[in-house]
């Protein structure tokens, strides 16, 4: 699903069930783990198993992956990247730094929020555009797509900024697409100065979703030009 979100030179991997959850961790990592419960641990350790061979992919040798400021994911020099989990799914996605300024993934079960959430991450604007696209389109929970969207810019954009960007300090707009299940594109504009890429300051992020199999995925790629 990730995958055909992103650019060709990112390398994405999934992972569904409980693929991964028994993968061995690093001591530093493993001891980040000595009082979580099981889930959290099977999902941490799947999470890291998908990097790890995303990593392999690039032709860097694996090593521990330990989560830094607000628990964003600390990746070997040289690599931008980002990671997801969610019920029996997990991702991760890794590009050359040389490539790509950033990235941000996220997964979610497709299914409606819980009640009270939608006021909270959503502008009036956002929850307006919200109602026309479940309008058109009813099989899609529009509100879970948005809080997905959301979770991906900010995994794009805390790596650049080292800064919290909250829910309601970026507008999210989405496009639904055509085929035979449901797909599209959103374009995220900043209310707060964005991150300097190179020689301009980033307005706003673009990315691309889905829907299948259970689930939501979004992803937002930033070019460094």
């Amino acid at each position: 699903m990730i995958e055909e979100l992103l650019p060709p030179t990112v390398v994405t991997v999934e992972a569904y069930g409980h693929e991964g959850a028994d993968a061995p961790l690093y001591p530093e990592e493993a001891a980040l783990m000595t009082r979580a419960v099981a889930k959290r641990r099977r999902e941490f350790a799947a999470v890291r198993s998908c990097a790890r061979r995303a990593m392999e992919k690039l032709g860097v040798p694996p090593q521990p992956i330990l989560p830094g400021e607000r628990g964003a994911p600390g990746w070997p020099a040289g690599l931008a990247g980002s990671m997801t989990h969610c019920d029996d799914y997990c991702a991760a996605a890794l590009v050359r730094a040389t490539d790509l300024a950033s990235v941000g993934i996220d997964a979610e079960v497709h299914g409606p929020l819980p009640e009270g959430v939608l006021p909270a991450v959503s502008l009036p604007a956002e929850a307006e555009r919200l109602r026309r696209l479940a309008a058109q389109s009813p099989d899609v929970h529009w509100d879970r797509l948005l809080f997905s969207a959301k979770e991906s810019v900010y995994k794009a954009w805390f790596p650049l900024t080292g800064r919290w960007l909250d829910f309601t300090e970026a507008d999210i707009e989405i496009a639904a697409g055509r085929g035979e299940r449901p797909r599209g594109t959103f374009r995220a504009t900043l209310l707060v100065p964005g991150p300097q890429v190179g020689n301009r300051r980033l307005a706003h992020f673009d990315g691309h979703w889905t829907a299948d199999r259970g689930l939501i995925a979004t992803a937002v790629a930033v070019p460094h030009d």
